[in-house]
């Protein structure tokens, strides 16, 4: 029996090794799949500690490939971010760039992460506006010329676009060429040329920005300036030009006229200016006095500076002071009208080109105790006394003579009266002296 026992323990012995060892083998397994497992999720762990991929949110910008299109709505493959909508008015570009297409790869701006149809929803607009600012910065930055639409006008300048952004163009940023002369100022003559130039392209460049603003600001003078220095640089100081007076300030007036060229086709004309001191000889007060808007004149060159001509027209007529001795000599009584009387005296004119100043310290010291006013009027004619001529500045010292007695004795200034007493008093003293020499060669 107990022989019976001992072998049925035997047996159950050798089941539970089996068993142990069929348990240990499935236990290997499992531990080594577990292993394999923690492996894997390492090397998962670490390409996604690499490769950290970070999900956009909405107002940031993604690239994207066109994959269906139409007039209404545009699908854009975003990659592992999905499948995104634009739709309407956000398809629009307003960096004006060429029709979209199937397989174009395109920006454009999230606008909502998921919609209805789990779409992401973006606006291509939104996304160019800020292409187009970043374009804008980048002209500026590099002074790169740019061709514009005139969209509207005001009194103060042009409506304009540029890459889809209203700007504007203030009238005094004009090209000499589209400058509004208008002689009196008027600001509705003014609107009524710069309506002219609505609709017509113009090459700018960018003047000022302000992003945050919207602020834009172009410059069609600032474009132009390289190519009228480099028609400008034909010319040279001494040549005489023929043009037509284009526009008539308060300061001279501006004188059109061609470009040295050898096509004689070619209408571009360039503009210089005749300051109010270059139109004649004479004082002049109002240039318009002298010329008018579409005068044809010819001027001389006087001064080059970068894109600016300054011209003389009276460089070319002959010096009326040239011949001033020939006329008029110091102590003269003339006869002059008075032209205009300022702070510091009146000018005086003794005939169409010669004029001369009575300065107001001689004719109080003359007249002492009287007001300017109170001796002589605008308009009328004095009899004066020439004091001094300096031909070569073009000036000449006046003094009022006593209507009472035109005489050259009367009202003399004190410094010819002055002369007159030391020239009396050395020929007195001359006169002493002779005589004393002669009483002591007697002797």
């Amino acid at each position: 029996m107990s022989d019976i026992l001992t072998k049925l323990a035997n047996e159950v012995d050798k089941l539970s090794d089996k068993k142990l060892k069929s348990g240990n083998a499935k236990n290997k397994k499992v531990l080594n799949a577990t292993s394999k497992i923690a492996d894997n999720q390492s090397i998962m762990d670490k390409l996604l500690l690499e490769n950290v991929v970070e999900f956009p949110s909405v107002g940031e910008t993604l690239i994207g490939k066109v994959i269906d299109v139409s007039s209404s709505e545009m699908y854009l493959d975003l990659g592992p971010f999905g499948t995104g909508l634009v739709m309407g008015k956000e398809i629009k570009d307003g960096m004006g760039t060429q029709k979209i297409k199937i397989g174009d790869v395109v920006s454009a701006t999230i606008t909502d992460m998921e919609n209805e149809e789990g779409y992401v929803e973006l606006s291509i607009r939104e996304a160019s506006y800020e292409k187009a600012w970043d374009d804008i910065e980048r002209k500026k930055e590099v002074q790169e010329k740019i061709k514009t639409k005139v969209i509207n006008a005001n009194k103060g300048g042009l409506l304009i676009e540029i890459n889809g952004i209203a700007g504007f163009l203030p009238v005094s940023q004009l090209s000499s060429q589209n400058y509004p002369r208008v002689e009196d100022g008027d600001k509705n003559k003014i609107l009524n040329l710069l309506k002219k130039l609505v609709g017509k392209e113009l090459e700018v460049c960018i003047l000022d920005i302000d992003r945050e603003a919207e602020k834009l600001i172009a410059s069609e003078k600032i474009a132009q300036s390289e190519k009228d220095k480099e028609v400008i640089s034909s010319f040279k100081v001494g040549d005489v030009i023929s043009g037509e007076v284009s526009g008539v300030v308060d300061f001279g007036a501006f004188v059109k006229f061609p470009q040295k060229s050898q096509n004689k086709n070619e209408e571009k004309k360039i503009e210089g200016l005749v300051h109010i001191s270059e139109l004649a000889w004479q004082l002049i007060e109002n240039p318009r006095v002298i010329v008018k808007v579409g005068d044809k004149v010819d001027a001389k060159i006087i001064g080059i500076d970068n894109d600016k001509i300054s011209l003389s027209i009276r460089a070319l007529q002959t010096d009326p002071w040239g011949d001033v001795a020939k006329k008029y000599n110091i102590g003269d009584i003339v006869k002059g009208k008075v032209h205009k009387i300022n702070h510091f005296g009146a000018f005086v004119y003794l005939d169409q080109d010669i004029h001369g100043l009575a300065h107001i310290s001689e004719m109080l010291e003359t007249y002492s105790g009287k007001n300017i006013n109170e001796l002589i009027k605008v308009g009328e004619e004095y009899s004066w006394k020439i004091l001094s001529i300096e031909a070569r500045d073009h000036r000449m010292g006046l003094v009022l003579v006593n209507e009472k007695d035109n005489s050259s004795k009367s009202a003399e200034h004190p410094k010819v009266k002055k002369e007159k007493k030391e020239k009396i008093s050395e020929k007195a003293t001359a006169k002493k002296e002779e005589k004393q020499k002669k009483l002591t060669d007697k002797e």
